[in-house]
């Protein structure tokens, strides 16, 4: 799930320090690194659910189905639906997030649940970062209010409450705040992130 890096549209919360043109300059780096960690894992398909339009900036390899128009577990719920399953869905907040951990997440998904469930890695905010459904469900997003610090724990719950097992994948820490931005390119200065964080801080200083 993704928007084009559009000015105005993007990574908001990182204005200020960042102009509108800076956030999405960070968040066109921050697409760069999540899409090219998911070109090199190990999966048949690469599907990126988009609001907006398509660019260069996407790699081979990759199918782009519209986002529908509505709230953000209405658009979840469309994009599993054109999906199918089992799948692994990220966002575009994880820049650090790497093929190899992809791989892991989806062998979690795969081969931790009897019957087939979910997987779900939380992010530090309280929210998640990751779901993995062996088969999209309607009800798994439906009414679960998102961007709030219970919004993993209410994800894991309603996915209980459908009957699922829930594998535990890795925490990680989303990109949505200026002091997340330093934390996270800090940790991983060969990110292209790093570069576009670190062109900003070098006009806004320390």
């Amino acid at each position: 799930m993704a928007k084009s890096p559009v000015p105005g549209r993007v990574k908001t919360r990182l204005c200020p320090p960042c102009t509108p043109e800076e956030a999405a300059s960070i968040a066109s780096a921050a697409l760069h690194d999540t899409l090219t960690a998911v070109a090199a894992c190990g999966v048949e398909r690469r599907i990126l659910a988009l609001d907006g339009e398509p660019g260069p900036w996407i790699p081979d390899g990759f199918e782009v189905v519209a986002q529908v128009d509505g709230s953000f577990d209405v658009r979840l719920t469309a994009a599993w639906e054109a999906a199918g399953g089992p799948g692994l869905q990220i966002g575009m907040d994880t820049p650090q997030v790497t093929a190899s951990l992809l791989d892991q997440c989806l062998a979690a998904l795969l081969e931790g649940s009897d019957p087939p469930g979910a997987a779900l890695g939380a992010a530090d905010d309280g929210g998640w970062w990751a779901i993995g459904l062996h088969r999209p469900h309607p009800q798994a997003f439906m009414g679960v209010e998102m961007s709030l610090s219970t919004t993993g724990l209410a994800q894991a719950n309603r996915l209980r409450s459908l009957g699922l097992y829930v594998a535990d994948l890795p925490a990680l820490r989303d990109l949505d705040t200026w002091d997340d931005a330093l934390a996270i390119t800090r940790a991983e200065s060969h990110l292209a992130t790093a570069v576009a964080v670190g062109a900003v801080q070098h006009r806004v200083g320390p």
